[in-house]
């Protein structure tokens, strides 16, 4: 059952369709007035801008209300008839479930070819700045180290997935206790809770991923120049601030300095799948913190493991490591 992107309420259907499919009127939530899910009339490009920005309703139009069917304004006697069937429509309903839950793990499965292919490409990059920069240098050699980053980024993914799901289940139980022992009167479950299902853990993590891996490739591509267009270098003149402060805090980004890579893979990427994984799970951030750490926790022991294989010497073994732990 999809739900109310504003106040998370269960609604029946987000939106009615008239004669055709572009004739719709988008449902009001019967608790907060506003509508369901405005979302339903945008375009891709709008949810991929603000799913990018971080917007709760966007995730939570994605995970829960994406693909559900529409009200039918124009119903038969067969329709009313099967409304009249209790039993008629809790095995519809379960069939359409389980058909939705297919649907999402073929989604996920999708989603994660596309994007660890991107990250293995990122890191290879990364790995391979002289290659990565003139394609005519790519060998049989270049082929077999890109297909080792492949696989470690692979065996990465499901290490920190499911890290991840591990942690959930445990803390989704210590909160249910807690919240028990806490209220004297059963508290309503929230919309989310009830339509929760452990295939949006990973649905969640890999749309979450979808900020940090954008910037990353930005930086693959248009990496940072150390000279001018002309080929003379950039010169730093300090004395052009005379506040010694302004000057070391402005000297924090310099290249050699700042890991641009490493701050958008760790802190900006651990900040968005916390953000979407407080979305789908309900809970604390608290909780959601511990989620991430036991993920990261998880995929490092698994890097340790891989460095060697996949940088194929000790240094890039550490350069491996250093993007692969936060």
């Amino acid at each position: 059952m999809p739900i109310c992107i504003t106040c998370t309420h269960p609604i029946s259907h987000l939106y009615t369709v008239y004669e055709s499919a572009y004739n719709l009127r988008l449902e009001q939530c019967s608790k907060c007035l506003k509508f369901a899910d405005p979302y339903v009339e945008h375009d891709s490009l709008t949810l991929l801008l603000d799913l990018i920005l971080l917007k709760r309703e966007v995730y939570r139009h994605l995970i829960y209300n994406r693909g559900t069917e529409p009200r039918k304004a124009l119903g038969s006697k067969t329709d009313l008839d099967s409304e009249g069937s209790r039993e008629g429509e809790h095995a519809l309903a379960a069939t359409k479930d389980r058909q939705r839950e297919k649907d999402r793990w073929w989604l996920i499965l999708k989603l994660a070819c596309g994007l660890i292919t991107v990250d293995a490409f990122i890191r290879w990059a990364h790995l391979n700045p002289q290659i990565s920069a003139d394609v005519s240098r790519w060998t049989v050699e270049t082929n077999i180290v890109f297909l080792r980053i492949l696989i470690g980024c692979i065996i990465e993914t499901f290490a920190f997935h499911g890290g991840v799901m591990f942690a959930s289940y445990f803390v989704l139980a210590l909160s249910d206790f807690i919240r028990s022992r806490r209220s004297t009167s059963p508290a309503e479950i929230s919309g989310v809770r009830q339509q929760f299902k452990f295939s949006l853990i990973p649905l969640t993590i890999f749309y979450s991923s979808l900020t940090k891996l954008f910037l990353l490739f930005l930086l693959t591509i248009w990496r940072p120049s150390a000279s001018k267009p002309g080929g003379s270098p950039y010169y730093w003149d300090p004395s052009y601030y005379s506040s010694s402060l302004v000057t070391r805090a402005l000297e924090i980004w310099d290249e050699d300095k700042l890991d641009r890579e490493w701050v958008v893979r760790n802190v900006l990427g651990g900040m968005a799948t916390g953000f979407g994984l407080r979305v789908v799970l309900d809970c604390h951030p608290v909780f959601t913190t511990v989620v991430i750490l036991v993920g990261w926790l998880a995929k490092t022991v698994v890097a340790g493991f891989l460095k060697n294989w996949v940088g194929g010497d000790e240094h890039s073994g550490d350069k491996w490591m250093a993007h692969s732990i936060p």
